[in-house]
């Protein structure tokens, strides 16, 4: 299925989703360097548009064509580290579920850091995702219980058109590690440490860690042991103990990115970089959960075509309750026969149905009145569903 990543950042959620196969077809980055260091490692374009210009975004991806929507708005007003407000950049939440709203993807996912869930700007986004039809899968994930050596707390909103709230949970659940995967189950002993120093963001926090234990959250600043650091109760060693911080590039390994990927620019960069990106296996636990989603209801599609439309009862049904001419109820037998071929009817036709539907090619090049009389008769044959009869 066709993706577009928004606010795509180097790319750790697309390698993610594209390591399980799906297909990224289009990003969006604004900022330069990251879209530089994204495009060095993707095949497919990078465009460097403002998102917060719903319109124009819209009509970009729609002439791209997603059929799933990926992104993680920028969330520094959000972080534990940021300011704790939501500035203009929490707009940009707003703005994910507008172009959403907009494209009507069948699928979504959007990621976060933990405290968006409570703030003004998800409260406005969730509500525009749910009028828009999306049943909506919202979970809290530690990324040590999903294949990343990195104690790292990230909110994912998932959404499926005509969906339930919650579809994933079960699978996500039962996915889950019941252990947190430390550095050394990551690495086995290739970083040559036991004890490495994370700077912290004041000294009332431990900054000396085992590789026996999940990293705490990569960040954005990665800085030597100052001299004098005074140690910490809960440091997993004392300072003398400690030889170094880990390295940029380790500190993308953690990231769980591989370590053919291309960094390109300064270490200033690199950092706020590595330290910006979602986990490639936390995207790829997450885009597992989705794939096996998608591939239930497709093996239940492919199960139902094999099922026939029963047009002679649904003909004489029109007889029964329909004030029409023979020749009206033909012509409406006729129009479901090509809503069919337009668009499987694998049961009674709903919302979901006609979405599908609209999105058809074909469908899109017929006329208003012929488009109108084929979902006139797809609306009629829903009825006859739905009064019991043995239509399919």
């Amino acid at each position: 299925m066709r993706i577009v990543d928004l606010f795509a950042g180097c790319g750790g959620l697309s390698l993610g989703f594209q390591n399980v196969g799906f297909d990224i077809v289009g990003a969006f980055e604004y900022w330069e360097v990251a879209a530089d260091c994204y495009s060095n490692n993707f095949d497919h374009p990078v465009y460097r548009d403002d998102l917060s210009e719903v319109e124009n975004a819209i009509s970009k991806i729609e002439e791209i064509g997603a059929e799933i929507i990926i992104g993680g708005p920028p969330c520094q007003d959000f972080s534990h580290a940021g300011k704790r407000i939501e500035a203009s950049r929490a707009g940009l939440t707003g703005a994910f579920a507008r172009i959403v709203e907009g494209i009507k993807p069948r699928y979504f996912a959007m990621e976060n850091v933990d405290r968006v869930q409570n703030s003004n700007a998800y409260a406005f986004a969730r509500e525009t995702l749910k009028n828009a039809g999306y049943g909506l899968t919202e979970i809290l994930l530690d990324a040590s219980l999903c294949g990343v050596p990195q104690k790292r707390k990230r909110f994912f909103c998932i959404g499926s058109l005509m969906e339930e709230d919650g579809f994933l949970l079960e699978y996500i659940y039962d996915a889950m590690s019941e252990n947190e995967m430390t550095l050394r189950d990551y690495f086995g002993n290739t970083l040559d440490i036991e004890y490495y120093y994370r700077h912290p963001r004041n000294y009332s926090r431990r900054a000396i860690f085992s590789i026996d234990e999940p990293a705490p959250t990569v960040r954005g600043v990665n800085r030597p042991i100052p001299q004098g650091y005074p140690g910490h109760p809960n440091d997993a060693c004392d300072v003398k103990k400690c030889s170094r911080p880990l390295t940029t590039l380790e500190r993308a390994l953690v990231q769980t990115f591989p370590a053919d990927f291309k960094w390109e620019s300064t270490k200033t960069n690199m950092e706020q970089m590595i330290g910006n990106a979602v986990p490639v296996k936390l995207a790829e636990f997450v885009a597992k959960a989705l794939r096996h989603h998608i591939n239930e209801k497709e093996t239940v599609q492919a199960t139902n075509r094999e099922i026939q439309i029963d047009y002679n009862g649904f003909f004489n049904w029109l007889n029964h309750t329909q004030a029409i001419s023979e020749r009206a109820r033909r012509d409406t037998v006729s129009r479901l026969k090509r809503a069919d071929a337009l668009c499987k009817i694998n049961e009674a036709p709903n919302d979901f149905y006609y979405f599908q539907l609209d999105q058809s090619q074909e469908y899109k090049k017929l006329s208003g009145s012929v488009r109108s009389q084929i979902k006139r008769a797809a609306q009629l044959f829903s009825r006859y569903c739905e009064q019991g009869v043995a239509a399919i």
